[in-house]
């Protein structure tokens, strides 16, 4: 062989070597990864990613947004998915994401912990998405505001029809937000749908604004933005923890509920990790980590302490909220069409 051609083969093989380097790095880095996508408050989102990398040393890229829009980004990215496990946010997006196709099915070796809500889920869903916590539909208002403006103090959904209440309404809007979506199919199954687009309609004149994020109005009316704020009761209690002049209420007629979910993402490129992240995220360790954020729903492992600052399942009137029906791919896209056409498009 010429001194040339041993160059070549020389430098060839430091090439390949290089390569294989890269590839491997590469894979180990892949199995040290997962990437996440996060339905909650920004600080729990953070608390959880955080106690995961603590513990099992794997690196997570974490991404908040509302359920509705994460729904959108993984039906979006289902030909080339970005994220391996989506945590958190109402099951009804989760839902209609399993029945698409867009997550996959698991069993975490941590069921038989669960409540019967957040197993049920995982049957409904066939096997795709696990009930995580749960937490009541409800409002919160100023106290301060309420006072000042002599209002009526507000304690049913009739009364947030008030003409008082003109522009001191807020609620998130569903095409983005599961909140707002779990009030529009609470409205529907409560009232009906023709008498529950009545509501909506009459509603929609005194709401100031539709936020994109479901919690945003707790934080508005705790700063005294609106009088009143529509979220899960949970998220108001939050202000009132932290002494804001706010009071929570559970609507007289009655109300939904949510069953916040986990889901692994269909196509997921940390596979493992995501499979180590749901069976953690089961554990009533991982899920106290919710009420030290302070987010205070009720949790689904059942050996997790319900935290007293929770609002009391039992003592509120919930509706039978049949999760399968609202959280379906054909009824919440014609909800929502119908919402956007009748609801939000109207003049005040």
């Amino acid at each position: 062989m010429t001194r040339r051609n041993s160059l070549f083969a020389a430098t060839m093989l430091a090439g390949t070597a290089a390569a294989f380097s890269l590839m491997s790095t590469g894979a180990a880095q892949a199995q040290g990864a997962l990437v996440m996508y996060c339905a909650v408050q920004e600080e729990w989102c953070r608390a959880m990613t955080s106690a995961f990398e603590r513990e099992t040393g794997i690196k997570v890229s974490m991404t908040r947004k509302s359920s509705g829009e994460i729904y959108a980004q993984v039906k979006a990215e289902a030909q080339n998915p970005r994220a391996d496990i989506w945590w958190g946010g109402t099951g009804d997006p989760h839902m209609q994401a399993a029945e698409e196709g867009l997550t996959m099915e698991y069993k975490s070796p941590n069921m038989g912990e669960l409540q019967d809500w957040a197993v049920r889920q995982w049957e409904q869903s066939k096997n795709r998405t696990v009930g995580i916590y749960s937490g009541a539909l409800g409002f919160g208002y100023n106290t301060e505001l309420v006072k000042a403006n002599g209002i009526k103090e507000p304690k049913c959904w009739a009364d947030l029809l008030n003409e008082d209440l003109k522009d001191e309404v807020q609620v998130a809007d569903p095409n983005s937000s599961g909140t707002a979506y779990t009030l529009l199919a609470t409205i529907v199954q409560l009232m009906g749908e023709e008498k529950g687009f009545e509501y909506l309609k009459s509603l929609h004149k005194n709401v100031n604004q539709y936020t994109k994020s479901g919690a945003a109005p707790a934080k508005a009316t705790a700063l005294g933005e609106t009088t009143v704020g529509i979220v899960f009761m949970h998220d108001m209690v939050t202000m009132v923890v932290d002494n804001a002049p706010v009071k929570v209420v559970a609507p007289c007629e009655g109300t939904g509920y949510e069953i916040g979910s986990m889901s692994i993402i269909k196509g997921a490129k940390n596979l493992e990790n995501a499979k180590k992240f749901y069976d953690w995220a089961l554990t009533p360790a991982a899920q106290k980590l919710g009420a030290e954020a302070k987010s205070y729903q009720v949790p689904s492992n059942k050996n997790t302490p319900v935290p007293p600052q929770a609002p009391k399942l039992d003592e509120i009137k919930l509706i039978n909220f049949d999760f399968a029906k609202y959280g379906s791919s054909e009824e919440r896209r014609r909800l929502l069409s119908k919402w956007d056409n009748e609801v939000k498009n109207l003049p005040k």
